[in-house]
Parts: structure tokens; C-alpha cells; sequence
């Protein structure tokens, strides 16, 4: 009788010539053989339609310079899924994915040309047209969570939260009332609230000119209000808690935010800061976020219906 229960067998993709992602029908994608799915971040068939409807158009296809892309996006994302969700280093990515370089090259590059952010925020207009909502929203909330950083985070980018008692970075983070993620701003965790919430705000009023209400917590009273009034014509409600209650209390709006922070904490790459950049960890958290709306979208984000 064997120690350990056999392993479940891997379930395979219907193969790449039925892939819709723009690498396979007009790249190299084909010339990889299709990966056997095992891990519990790759994407189901119906996550991977969602996403790849979404996938940024390659220059290469308009002639403006680039080699064919050699790997099913397919591939490639699920190679970023597996890091976001597993928190491993780059560098020890499983053979079966596509060399890390690679993947990392790719990341980077969908980062910097805004490519991320576009899947991000189709998606989003998806999930709230999905709920019943319009794509553009009116009322937002804003709250901010330190995270320790590893020893790779250089000195320049982080700080000590004396409040938190946390070492690291901070992310400031503007939600809309479902909780949808609307900006990320990752800082020095010695940045307070009140001076991170100004870039992000103003952020925000560039973004969407439809909000016109913000609601934040006590750490974000005083001269923000009215400077957020004055200039970005934006009003901020203080959520206060009661101070005759005791014990854990759920409070109005606020509690929003705080189930969204809980959402980019499930993924291991979100709960300890270990990159260089504070732009690639501003990255990571969103794609988080378009790993929970495609299986939103998909119906599949529970662990049941993962095959």
C-alpha cells in the first residue's frame, strides 16, 4: 500500500490551436506544446475566454517593429498568475512554463506600456455591468495597509510605520462601493495617510471625473478635506467609530475596503513585499485583482469548481 495517495491526474487544454490569443493565431504560439494545468492558479477554460478577450493588441501585428510573440499568452499568464498567487521568486518558475526571462520580460513590459492596467480596467467594467451598475462610478473609498518588506526592497522605498509597528511599504488603495479596485499607490510605509492619499486622489479625479463622494476613516481628517474640496472638488466623508463601543464593530462603507485589502492579501506575492520596485508590487496587486474578477466573470472563484 503506497504512503502517499496518488496525485490527481493533470487536466490538459484543449490545445492551442483552439486558443484565441493573438499569439497563436498569428505568432509562433503553436510551435510550444500546450502545459498540463495542475496548479491551482492556472486558469480554467472559461477564466482563460474571459482574459484573453482582453489582452492588449501586440505592435507587431501593425508593423511597428517586434518579433511575432513566440509563446501562447495562455502560457504567460498563467506563469504570472502562478507567482502573484504562489509567491515564489521569478527564478524558480517550473519547467513547465516558459523561461523566466521571459515571463518577467513580458510582465514588465504589459506594466510599463499600460497594458495591465487596461486588462484591469475592462475587466472591472465587466464585473460592475455584470452587477447591475454603470461602468463609471460616483462615490469611492480610500484606505491604506503597510506590508513588511523583504531584503530585496531597497532602502529608498521603504520605511517604519510607527502606528502599524511595520517595516516595509504601504499601499493606498481607492475601491469603488462594490469594492472593485479603482487606483493603487504603493509608498514608503513612513508615508502617512493624509500625504499618501493626495497623489492618489488627485489620481483618481484624472481617472474619473463621474465621483464625486470619497469615504475614509479618521486618519484622514483635517486639512485633506478641504484641500481635496478646494481643488479636486471632491467631498471626503469621515467614517468615525464610536467610541462607547468596544470589541470589533463593522463599519459603514468602510468595511468595503477592508474586504478588498483582504481579497490582494490571499495572493502570497501581496503579503510580503519583496520587489525592487514599488511599481511591479503596484502590479502584482492588480494582477491580483484581474485573477478575482475573470473567475468572478467565469463563475468559477470557487475552490469546487476548479478542474
Amino acid at each position: 500500500m503506497p504512503l502517499y495517495a496518488p496525485a490527481a491526474p493533470a487536466v490538459s487544454p484543449d490545445g492551442q490551436a483552439d486558443c484565441p490569443c493573438l499569439a497563436c493565431r498569428f505568432g509562433h504560439g503553436r510551435r510550444h506544446p500546450a502545459r498540463s494545468r495542475r496548479y491551482t492558479s492556472d486558469t480554467t477554460d472559461r477564466e482563460w475566454q474571459v482574459i484573453a478577450a482582453v489582452l492588449p493588441w501586440p505592435a507587431w501585428l501593425d508593423g511597428n517593429g517586434g518579433r511575432p510573440e513566440a509563446y501562447c499568452r495562455w502560457l504567460i499568464v498563467d506563469a504570472i498568475f502562478y507567482v502573484a498567487d504562489n509567491g515564489n521568486k521569478w527564478r524558480s518558475l517550473p519547467g513547465d512554463f516558459p523561461h523566466w526571462r521571459t515571463v518577467h520580460t513580458i510582465f514588465t513590459r504589459w506594466w510599463q506600456d499600460g497594458s495591465v492596467d487596461a486588462i484591469h480596467n475592462d475587466l472591472r467594467d465587466e464585473v460592475r455591468r455584470s452587477e447591475g451598475r454603470d461602468t463609471d462610478p460616483t462615490a469611492a473609498i480610500i484606505d491604506s495597509q503597510s506590508v513588511r518588506a523583504a531584503e530585496t526592497v531597497g532602502a529608498d522605498s521603504r520605511g517604519y510605520d510607527a502606528g502599524k509597528k511595520v517595516a516595509g511599504r504601504k499601499r493606498h488603495v481607492i475601491v469603488d462601493t462594490i469594492g472593485l479596485l479603482l487606483i493603487v499607490m504603493v509608498t514608503s510605509a513612513s508615508v502617512q495617510d493624509r500625504d499618501g492619499a493626495r497623489p492618489a486622489l488627485a489620481h483618481l479625479r484624472d481617472l474619473f471625473e463621474s465621483i464625486i463622494l470619497v469615504w475614509a476613516d479618521g486618519g484622514y481628517a483635517g486639512k485633506l478635506v478641504t484641500w481635496a474640496k478646494k481643488k479636486l472638488q471632491l467631498t471626503i466623508e469621515i467614517v468615525k467609530r464610536n467610541d462607547d463601543v468596544k470589541g470589533f464593530v463593522v463599519l459603514p462603507r468602510r468595511w468595503v475596503v477592508e474586504r478588498t485589502l483582504s481579497w490582494i492579501f490571499q495572493r502570497r506575492r501581496c503579503v510580503r513585499d519583496c520587489v525592487r520596485l514599488p511599481e511591479h508590487h503596484e502590479a502584482m496587486v492588480k494582477w491580483s485583482m484581474i485573477m478575482l474578477m475573470s473567475r468572478r466573470l467565469a463563475g468559477t472563484k470557487d475552490a469546487k469548481h476548479r478542474k
